[in-house]
């Protein structure tokens, strides 16, 4: 009996301890949360250690993407998020960092299992990069089908279907919402933001915009918001380097890059009169390479934001005023 409640006590303390860990990690997973990973940090810019734009959100059987630059699909891989449950992807605008990897990342919702066309949701647009996808890949899609079969890969399944949208309410299944938000992204146009909200939780993303009057609106005391941000300092440093190595072009590229991203210090003032509960920063225009660069690009940052990495998880219960937080490797 004494030797039975021993290994009671012993195994009482284990679950304790590894409940603590967890919680202090932000392992804990919630019953009822509204989960966000990061798919891709990064910018066009070159980084081999980031993937492009992409977030994925998770609340209940809803799963989401939110961009899908390239890279993406192979962080999403690692994530353990249900693929084959995929709902949607949802684009913010057509640049290259934000779209390429869409037919990857559906090739993987398909081989998985999932059980219908996968649903493209963007601005005006969206019919013409769909359909150019589609093609692209409809060889790809008779070769997958010939070998595996219709009974394993259905073709139908296989097609992206574009779904054209206008700023304002896009989805709602009674306890899960997804409004799209017009941003200025010039002279890209339109150009979309998003807020997520299911139950009492709620995450707004950025996508591609320097501060916007109308995100900012939406973000009035919102859990997160995850914005693309710029570092001036980093970015100044990348353009003497261009033109000290005889690409103009590239340096004015780079110059042209500071008038169409936030800065990360308007973001932070921005989000502090929006009573942002909390501001992270993605899509990093440049992505730093290093810490001391990370140190560099958060310099003059009062406020506790934070600078995100691939294969980040925020988790947001239900009912709480927590967030959890969980970076690589924990």
């Amino acid at each position: 009996m004494r030797l039975m409640m021993f290994f009671l006590l012993v195994g009482v303390a284990n679950v304790v301890f590894v409940q603590h860990i967890r919680a202090q990690q932000g392992l804990a997973q919630q019953e009822d949360a509204l989960k966000v990973f990061v798919c891709g940090s990064s910018s066009p810019l070159h980084d081999l250690r980031r993937a492009k734009a992409c977030i994925a959100v998770q609340a209940g059987e809803d799963l989401f993407l939110f961009d899908t630059g390239s890279g993406s699909g192979a962080r999403l891989a690692f994530s353990g998020l249900p693929m084959h449950k995929l709902r949607g992807v949802l684009f913010t605008h057509f640049h290259s960092d934000h779209i390429s990897d869409v037919y990857n990342i559906n090739l993987t919702s398909w081989a998985s299992g999932r059980k219908y066309s996968l649903p493209v949701y963007g601005p005006v647009g969206i019919d013409r990069v769909i359909a150019g996808m589609n093609e692209a890949y409809a060889l790809d899609r008779s070769y997958r089908v010939a070998h595996h079969g219709e009974k394993i890969l259905q073709p139908e399944h296989g097609l992206l279907v574009a779904k054209t949208v206008p700023a304002g309410p896009l989805y709602e299944n009674g306890v899960f919402s997804i409004t799209a938000v017009a941003v200025d992204h010039s002279p890209i146009e339109p150009a979309f933001g998003y807020r997520i909200d299911y139950a009492d939780r709620s995450v707004v993303i950025s996508g591609d915009s320097v501060v916007s009057d109308a995100l900012m609106a939406v973000s009035q005391g919102v859990d997160l918001l995850l914005h693309d941000a710029l570092s001036l300092a980093l970015l100044d440093g990348a353009i003497q380097r261009s033109e000290r190595a005889g690409m103009p072009v590239r340096a004015q590229i780079l110059r042209d890059v500071t008038n169409y991203h936030a800065h990360a210090g308007a973001i932070v003032a921005a989000a502090r009169e929006a009573k942002v509960k909390q501001l992270a920063f993605y899509h990093l225009v440049p992505p730093p390479q290093n810490e001391q660069a990370a140190a560099i690009f958060m310099r003059g940052i009062e406020a506790d934001a934070i600078l995100t990495e691939d294969m980040m998880w925020f988790e947001l219960p239900v009912g709480s005023e927590a967030l959890l937080i969980k970076r690589p490797g924990e």
